[in-house]
């Protein structure tokens, strides 16, 4: 285990805490248009996971316990006594392993467009993907990504956006994304979920290839309170393309075990 960072992080609105952790090779401001749907009722932290946008990088490897170090260091930091979490993809697994080992800390969880249950299948095509990026470079791999990421019409129709999401992950050190993309593939959260056992929101697009439907049942079932939302016709990059289709459920749902 490294020694915790301090991840820089925007705080914004008031009332209850929600720490939102973004995903690989993302960036804090990813979260900006869920905040502006929630600040009124709570007090919004988003911050930059270590080796990310303005947070340090790290001296050495990392895995998803040092992630959670990061979080528990914030909230200390903060002093914030009881917090909601919502992590996106990787943060989706960074918010149940935190609920697991830190339960009187939290109120409640949100899973958006994560995995556990993989097949060997599912594992296998997400560790070639992994694989590709170390054998030809992450740019090479990007367009491949990005398509996993985006629904085709919105990405012909947001070229902007598309690039500026691209230009993050080119913009993260390729240490880091490899770092991260391990961890995300490697992480099985399938053994231990029945152990989180605060309020859970699962949260998906129907097209998410990585992230399914199939998966988020599954998570939804073995979580002891849980909810499942399937958004139709998004893939994984929910929060930049729909984010005002996500806001209406999460935000009803943290009002609901506030």
């Amino acid at each position: 285990m490294s020694k915790p960072i301090d991840c820089v992080h925007s705080i914004e609105g008031s009332g209850p805490a929600i720490f939102l952790i973004h995903g690989i090779g993302a960036r804090r401001a990813g979260w900006s248009k869920l905040v502006e749907a929630l600040k009124d009722k709570f007090t919004c932290i988003s911050y930059d996971l270590r080796g990310h946008g303005d947070s340090p990088l790290p001296s050495d490897r990392f895995g998803l316990e040092d992630l959670v170090d990061d979080l528990e260091h914030l909230r200390a930091k903060l002093g914030i006594e009881r917090a909601h979490l919502a992590g996106h993809s990787l943060g989706g697994m960074i918010g149940p392993a935190y609920a697991r080992r830190f339960p009187d800390r939290v109120l409640s969880v949100g899973l958006l467009s994560t995995a556990a249950f993989r097949t060997e299948d599912d594992s296998a095509k997400v560790k070639a993907v992994v694989a590709a990026m170390r054998e030809r470079g992450i740019g090479q791999v990007l367009d491949t990504l990005t398509a996993r990421w985006f629904t085709d019409e919105f990405a012909s129709r947001r070229p902007d956006v598309i690039a500026w999401r691209k230009k993050q992950v080119m913009d993260t050190p390729a240490e880091i994304f490899l770092n991260v993309f391990d961890i995300y593939a490697e992480t099985e959260m399938g053994p231990w979920l029945h152990e989180v056992l605060a309020p859970c929101l699962v949260l998906t697009g129907e097209f998410d290839g990585g992230c399914n439907p199939r998966l988020n049942r599954q998570i939804a079932e073995a979580l002891p309170h849980s909810e499942l939302v399937i958004l139709d016709g998004l893939k994984h990059a929910i929060l930049i393309e729909a984010s005002e289709r996500v806001a209406p459920p999460v935000r009803q749902f943290l009002l609901a075990n506030s």
